[in-house]
């Protein structure tokens, strides 16, 4: 079973995808999107900085290696019951094993995945709070809105970020009990 987690940068899906591998009952396997961006500069979305550098556009799907990820997850697939791809973009994974499928869009109104986003990165691991304010207002806010945002109506289930990611696990874990059930008595 391929379980994918989508939703803007503070969401939640990482501490989701934590969440439901710690309850789950059967062998799983995570891939996070973030170890999925291109780094050669050939590929991917690279615009200059304020400094002029060139940058990864992570909020461009075009810069995640989708042959890469396939290829992981396929082999995930192979090893484990339930593979949980988390990441902007896990909605557009797309392996060749064929199987059941759950996609979630992790909600979380903009104001708390930004405020999220501040903490960890700005708080915890220092980044200047002004670039990344700058960032959004000039870029991530319009990212969100073309790339991702759109994915919460493609995908299977929509879930609320700010819940406890106990309650999270326990209604994904149940919206997958359902779709695999629906599989097999079509």
């Amino acid at each position: 079973m391929l379980l994918t987690l989508t939703g803007g940068a503070g969401a939640g899906k990482t501490t989701l995808a934590a969440a439901l591998a710690a309850t789950a009952t059967a062998p799983v396997a995570v891939l996070h999107g973030d170890h999925y961006y291109v780094t050669a500069q050939d590929r991917g979305v690279w615009a200059p900085d304020e400094s002029g550098i060139p940058r990864l556009d992570v909020g461009d799907p075009r810069s995640i290696d989708a042959e890469r990820l396939a290829r992981d997850t396929d082999a995930a697939l192979a090893a484990a019951a339930v593979v949980i791809v988390d990441g902007l973009f896990a909605h557009r994974v797309a392996p060749r094993t064929a199987g059941t499928r759950l996609d979630v869009f992790v909600d979380l109104p903009a104001d708390l995945r930004l405020a999220r986003k501040i903490q960890r990165k700005c708080v915890r691991d220092g980044f200047p709070v002004e670039i990344l304010l700058r960032n959004y207002l000039d870029h991530r806010r319009d990212a969100h809105e073309r790339h991702i945002e759109p994915a919460r109506h493609t995908c299977h289930l929509v879930v609320d970020g700010a819940l406890a990611p106990d309650a999270l696990a326990r209604r994904v874990w149940s919206a997958v009990a359902e779709r695999r059930t629906a599989a097999h008595h079509p």
